[in-house]
């Protein structure tokens, strides 16, 4: 029978999307993205394939995640099967200069960024910025390895103490600093091409914007008592179709795309991904559910497949 099968890595974050989908009754299984064989000579199961790979896989102990959803995606995609996040969506999501050159190149406005290709060469990527500027790895989340400077010296000394974490494909990302006087970013969550909701995600705890994470850092602003998360009632700004149109023309169809304004009103993109957490809390309080929109529309999208297979169609 087509099931909806769920490719991912982290058994923690997969438990609220396979409690929506079986409350519904959809037929689903785990394709799980750590190593394993793949036999690509053989035809793929029917079904329509979600891949909600995290960029911290290797965090958790998972470093080939992303070369086996290649190796899966690109099986699946030869086969014309119905795969929700493609491995072009997959290639954008691993990688913050990919992200920051699509988004560019599409026309929307992200922080100056510059890819240095080894730890020996971020120095010299910071060079050429004459403010503020982060330093992060080219693939991770939840904040992970982000560190900020106010100049290339202060960078120098930091490179020379040892004071850099590792970046897993060896690439390092420095982008400018966007300073903004809001006290949080915005979390766009589309599913199928939609938007769900925008989020706000206070940022007096440092870069760990994670809507399922506590926060582990001393925070940056102590005056602040309000919720760490709220979904913002009624937000609508004309980005969101300029997402949409970009999450398009790159096979994304469930993400979750990150924004944070300046002191003069400019929008700036800064993060894209795809594997859809959400902050119970705050839905609670908006009566909103991102994994139940994403049960719906696999079940959707499942459905659809009953009269193609009937007809030999794809």
């Amino acid at each position: 029978m087509p099931r909806v099968h769920i490719l991912h890595e982290s058994p923690d974050w997969y438990a609220p999307l396979h409690a929506a989908l079986d409350g519904i009754g959809v037929p689903h299984e785990e394709i799980f993205l750590d190593r394993g064989t793949v036999d690509v000579t053989a035809p793929p199961p029917e079904g329509v394939f979600f891949n909600r790979l995290s960029g911290t896989a290797h965090t958790r102990g998972h470093v080939l995640a992303v070369e086996h959803a290649r190796a899966v995606l690109r099986w699946l995609e030869g086969h014309d099967r119905r795969v929700v996040n493609s491995l072009g969506a997959l290639e954008i999501a691993m990688s913050k200069t990919a992200l920051c050159a699509a988004l560019s190149a599409f026309g929307i406005a992200v922080p100056r960024t510059v890819a240095a290709v080894g730890l020996d060469r971020v120095v010299e990527a910071a060079r050429s910025f004459p403010g503020p500027f982060l330093v992060k790895p080219n693939r991770s989340g939840k904040g992970i390895g982000i560190q900020a400077f106010d100049g290339v010296d202060e960078l120098d000394r930091a490179v020379g103490a040892g004071e850099f974490g590792g970046s897993v494909d060896g690439v390092y990302v420095v982008q400018e600093r966007i300073l903004s006087p809001d006290p949080f970013i915005t979390r766009c969550e589309f599913v199928g091409g939609q938007l769900v909701y925008a989020l706000a995600s206070h940022t007096g705890g440092g870069f760990n914007l994670c809507p399922t994470d506590t926060l582990c850092e001393v925070p940056l602003i102590t005056n602040y008592d309000g919720p760490r998360f709220a979904i913002r009632d009624g937000f609508g700004h004309p980005i969101i179709e300029v997402y949409r149109r970009f999450m398009e023309r790159h096979g994304i169809e469930v993400c979750a795309i990150e924004f944070i304004v300046d002191h003069a009103g400019n929008f700036f993109t800064y993060d894209l991904n795809i594997n859809t957490n959400y902050n119970a809390e705050a839905e609670r309080q908006a009566g909103q559910s991102g994994m139940q929109a994403i049960a719906r529309f696999l079940a959707r999208e499942l459905m659809r497949l009953q009269p193609l297979r009937a007809t030999g169609a794809r």
